[in-house]
């Protein structure tokens, strides 16, 4: 073997442990479903559990490994920050990998696909927050998309379709931008490794101008799939025509990713130039929340309602990233926390409650829920709390550092506006519990009585809770995972 070769150090790929786990466990169910006919479901089931606890426990003896701080030719960085958000985004897979189970096998279209599906976009997921170069961003950000946009049309019903035709055309132009942006950041500093933009940037030799449109072009590929304003027309329609399970796990777990991916962009590659765009972050943050805030009191669909609640949570997280410190990415990592079991769980209930099939959403359904089952309008209450920013759940605590990380770094004007936003916006999540607790059921809707999604569900009503009253079970973990380097 000549010299040459052997002079390199082996490829070391443990921490591409998880993503290595979920494909090998996700082109197993897919070709077992294709091969075995008539597979049982529960075995699918239980197989993509078992790869997505074989990539957490990877993922956790990740917390403490010795080696570079990037691998693969400086693709991938492996660092705390990429563990916590690893294993938020195997949490929500896991619990929706159970909800969609359910769900599928209630409206008789359950296909082995859906499984293979969702182990695919979290590994893009995962990917995506470990990436520490842009080109691994941008095939990252496709995988996760390509896998959704298919899993949003997976119903045969005809606004699932629609649905994910819309999200599919209005993804490409956001793909589009992010390229542009990532041609812009390789003009301006001559690469597209986010250390290398960075001492670039740090040492002013490469070009501003470009590096700031660089910004705003990633920014905009970014606000498409965080549901950011102005780029959050989809997701009312896309929300509302994909399966409520699938639902579930786009709300939670894409917001995780696409914020992971944009603050280690934006606090490693331009962190020299923090003070030129955080403006462009604190501006998109206050129209996120406002327009999110006030758009959703006006629906008369809950999943509409809670698609424009996911557009106002975003304003949320923006607004600890925009302080551009520390603190904001420990605040803006518990926020995601929060949020990702907060939706996740009011998504499964409407699920629920929605009884056989995807057609009784509307506002007026939940009319007299407290009667027909006291345990959904108690644990969709919970949650509508938690949103709401309401004590003693993990949403007011979420909702308190973020607004504290923006008035330490002088952004006092965000947090005011993040205020008055939550004010708006508890209105619609306290009429729904109105409508559940003091009004007289309209619709004759009989809630699924099934046990094993009602005891999914506990699993992040309990979180909510938990670290709501105890926050500091997690906090010193964030704070140690939020330290990025370049």
């Amino acid at each position: 073997m000549p010299a040459q070769f052997l002079s390199h150090p082996p490829i070391e790929l443990g921490p591409v442990g998880p993503e290595l786990v979920l494909a090998g466990v996700g082109a197993l169910v897919l070709l077992g479903g294709a091969v075995v006919r008539r597979m049982e479901p529960l075995a699918l089931l239980l197989a993509s559990l078992a790869g997505v606890v074989g990539a957490a426990v990877v993922s956790v003896r990740l917390w403490s490994w010795e080696g570079h701080a990037t691998v693969l030719g400086g693709m991938v960085d492996a660092d705390r920050f990429t563990v916590v958000a690893r294993l938020i985004l195997l949490g929500v897979a896991a619990l929706a990998l159970i909800l969609g189970h359910h769900s599928f096998d209630r409206l008789g279209e359950e296909r082995p696909e859906f499984y293979a599906l969702v182990l695919f976009a979290t590994l893009g997921m995962t990917l995506i927050t470990a990436a520490a170069d842009l080109i691994l961003v941008f095939l990252a950000l496709e995988i996760l998309s390509l896998s959704l946009y298919v899993l949003t049309g997976f119903s045969r019903r005809l606004g699932a379709v629609e649905g994910s035709m819309k999200y599919f055309l209005l993804g490409a132009f956001s793909s589009a931008f992010f390229l542009y942006g990532v041609a812009m950041a390789y003009g301006a500093t001559g690469s597209t490794r986010l250390s290398a933009i960075a001492r670039t940037l740090a040492g002013e030799t490469g070009n501003q101008a470009l590096a700031l449109t660089s910004v705003a072009l990633l920014v905009i590929g970014f606000g498409f799939k965080v549901a950011a304003v102005p780029f959050h027309m989809w997701t009312p329609d896309v929300y509302q025509g994909a399966p409520t399970a699938v639902t579930a796990y786009m709300s939670a777990a894409t917001k995780v990713a696409a914020f992971a991916a944009l603050t280690r962009v934006l606090m490693t590659a331009f962190q020299p130039l923090t003070w030129d765009w955080t403006p462009i972050v604190w501006a998109m943050a206050v129209a996120t929340m406002i327009v999110g805030s006030v758009l959703a009191i006006a629906q008369t669909d809950i999943k509409r309602m809670l698609a424009y609640s996911s557009v106002a949570h975003a304003g949320f997280v923006l607004v600890g990233i925009s302080a551009g410190t520390q603190e904001g990415i420990q605040s803006a990592l518990f926020y995601l926390l929060a949020y990702a079991a907060t939706t996740l769980g009011a998504f499964g209930v409407v699920m629920l409650a929605s009884g056989r099939g995807e057609e009784h959403t509307s506002l007026g359904s939940y009319a007299g829920l407290s009667r027909r089952s006291p345990l959904l309008a108690a644990l969709l209450s919970l949650f509508l709390l938690s949103m709401a920013g309401i004590p003693p759940t993990a949403g007011f605590i979420a909702k308190l550092n973020v607004f504290r990380a923006a008035v330490d770094a002088g952004h006092w004007g965000v947090a005011l506006v993040g205020v008055l936003a939550s004010v708006v916006a508890a209105f619609f999540y306290i009429r729904v519990m109105v409508l559940m607790y003091m009004q007289e059921p309209v619709e004759e809707v009989e809630p699924d009585p099934s046990i094993a999604p009602r005891l999914t569900l506990a699993v992040p009503a309990l979180l909510t809770l938990l670290f709501g009253v105890f926050p500091g079970l997690v906090l010193g973990l964030l704070e140690r995972a939020s330290v990025l380097r370049w």
